[in-house]
């Protein structure tokens, strides 16, 4: 969504998690953490997070600006998608590692296998849905999670909020400005890709 909000043509080589192809030789050899996404630069770095990547492509390529014009709100931008993967991805992502059978040995991303834990299913579950409490009021007061203007923050939200469906945990009907904000976030062209 990042790319397509930048207008950017990327060349873009599919790995297959399902059949974990990010644990083979091959991919092991772009990314030894063995997680995706991961940019290969021009001159062979490799950027292994989405902040990461985020960060090199807003500062190489600064329109629309997605992470904010002046330093205050590349500050609240950076801070608050954060927060949104800490309080949010993270959350979703405890649950549904810890409890989908395809993740028995990889509750964790990465090359090192880690067992599931029953208890942090639900765990991940209840913080999600503080999150959403969170999110909702934040958004209360603005159009989107930054103020005025759509950031990284939002893409962040954005792709919590549609992957927490999978731990059958989603927005609650008196979350008005949540639901309000993923609605129009929904509808931008790049959100369809």
């Amino acid at each position: 969504m990042f790319i397509a909000e930048k207008g950017l043509k990327i060349p873009v080589v599919d790995v297959d998690l399902t059949n974990r192809e990010q644990h083979g030789a091959d991919f092991a050899m772009v990314n030894p953490h063995r997680t995706v996404p991961a940019l290969e630069l021009d001159d062979g770095t490799c950027l292994t997070t989405s902040t990461g990547i985020c960060h090199y492509l807003d500062f190489y390529y600064p329109e629309p600006p997605l992470l904010g014009r002046t330093s205050a709100q590349r500050g609240r931008v950076v801070d608050l998608d954060w927060r949104v993967e800490q309080e949010g991805f993270m959350a979703v992502g405890e649950a549904f590692r810890n409890k989908a059978k395809s993740f028995a040995n990889n509750a964790l991303t990465g090359k090192h296998a880690y067992s599931q834990i029953d208890s942090l299913v639900e765990r991940g579950k209840t913080r999600t849905e503080h999150f959403f409490d969170w999110l909702d009021e934040l958004l209360q007061d603005n159009e989107y999670l930054a103020g005025e203007f759509f950031s990284l923050a939002d893409i962040t939200a954005l792709a919590t909020v549609d992957f927490s469906k999978y731990i059958k945990v989603q927005p609650k009907e008196h979350h008005t400005s949540l639901q309000r904000w993923h609605n129009t976030v929904s509808a931008r062209p790049s959100a369809r890709l």
